[in-house]
């Protein structure tokens, strides 16, 4: 018999020469590689992985997305920069994550034995009541961000990157951004490269809250999104399996609401099917979910029509949003999802923002603490349809 063939996946390989540099970020550098046959072709590297390319460098390159014109990862990867190598890593670390892939890495986990955190996740089992905002889509994590600290500038905020998106988190220009306003960045699953690596979600939680301290976490996947347009084939479905993982660890789930009057197609607008899956069929222990009030009268009753099949144990929350708007306006980046910008997509991010707004009134107190110091504004977070 001949040999076994498989269906596995293709790679479109290219060499090429690196002739430009551009802009950089995080752990994240583009550049332009000359490609026979190609032309000039948009690449991207990650240092940590491959080194820093320079000027006049042949560069091994992964085409594949590149050649699709694809949106967020439509770059070519730059994989190997073959006559001048990084050096070899250094130090402890033996997770592997991008797992039995020919781009495998390293890293050390939070959650393993040779970490100086390993007592501590060893010992944690509880979030302490920790809201956290879980997000379909890595766009929300900025206007969450806005909404946590326009209510209370002084909590600490961390943001675990799942790997339903890009896996690494130096791609994201997002948290390079938000770097000062982030207690760190966990990154979970098969996602790498954030300030702590852990195993699963419920470590990257526990480590935002018993290692960074956090007061409130964010969970979303990193910058891009898989769809199908199948009621099940999409990314995003994991965003419930993280409500499962919070309402497991004792933290307060949170929906942040993908809303939209203008994206062109009808499964997206009002509620997106995303978030009425995610966190309507997937959620089992229960999430918050807070939508806006401002969205005018027709996309409102739309919005309150989609919700209202929510089972039990999603209470629905509208949240009032005085300043919201105002504190998006100073975002340090700019706001965009699906290629849409705010003016367009202001139902999107005023949604985010109030997930954000809601979390923070819910940090639960200091002990000792007298819960008639508690901020005046929580008597608008109590659930309630409205």
């Amino acid at each position: 018999m001949g040999e076994e063939q498989t269906t596995a996946s293709r790679i479109r390989w290219r060499r090429g020469t690196v002739t430009a540099v551009g802009r950089s970020w995080r752990d994240a550098v583009e550049l332009t590689v000359e490609v026979p046959g190609d032309g000039a072709v948009r690449s991207l590297a990650h240092p940590s992985i491959v080194g820093t390319p320079e000027v006049g460098d042949d560069v091994l390159l992964n085409t594949t997305a590149w050649a699709q014109r694809l949106g967020t990862g439509g770059y070519a990867l730059v994989v190997a920069v073959p006559d001048r190598l990084p050096p070899d890593p250094t130090g402890s670390g033996h997770l592997v994550k991008a797992r039995y892939t020919p781009l495998q890495v390293s890293v050390q986990g939070v959650d393993e034995q040779a970490t100086e955190h390993h007592a501590t996740i060893s010992e944690a089992d509880h979030l302490d009541g920790m809201p956290v905002v879980v997000a379909d889509l890595h766009s929300a994590l900025p206007a969450v961000l806005i909404g946590i600290l326009a209510t209370d500038p002084d909590l600490r905020v961390a943001y675990v990157m799942t790997d339903g998106g890009a896996l690494v988190a130096g791609f994201s220009r997002t948290l390079s951004a938000l770097r000062a306003s982030l207690a760190g960045v966990v990154t979970a699953g098969q996602a790498f490269g954030g300030d702590l690596e852990a195993v699963t979600v419920h470590t990257a939680l526990l480590a935002a809250r018993h290692v960074l301290g956090a007061d409130v976490a964010i969970v979303s996947q990193g910058p891009g999104n898989l769809g199908t347009g199948t009621p099940w084939g999409f990314s995003g479905v994991t965003a419930g399996e993280a409500c499962n993982a919070v309402a497991v660890l004792g933290g307060q789930a949170v929906g942040a609401l993908r809303i939209s009057d203008a994206d062109p197609r009808p499964r997206h607008r009002g509620v997106s099917h995303h978030s009425l899956t995610a966190f309507g069929r997937v959620a089992l222990g229960g999430v918050t979910l807070v939508a806006p009030r401002g969205l005018g009268s027709e996309l409102g009753r739309q919005v309150e029509e989609d919700l209202a099949g929510q089972p039990e144990r999603n209470p629905v929350v509208w949240m009032d949003v005085d300043g919201l708007e105002g504190a998006l306006g100073l975002s340090p980046v700019p706001l965009s999802t699906m290629g849409r910008g705010y003016e367009e997509e202001r139902p999107y991010f005023l949604a985010a923002a109030a997930a954000g707004r809601y979390a923070a009134l819910r940090v639960p107190l200091p002990a000792g603490t007298d819960d008639t110091e508690a901020p005046a504004e929580a008597a608008a977070a109590d659930p309630a349809v409205g």
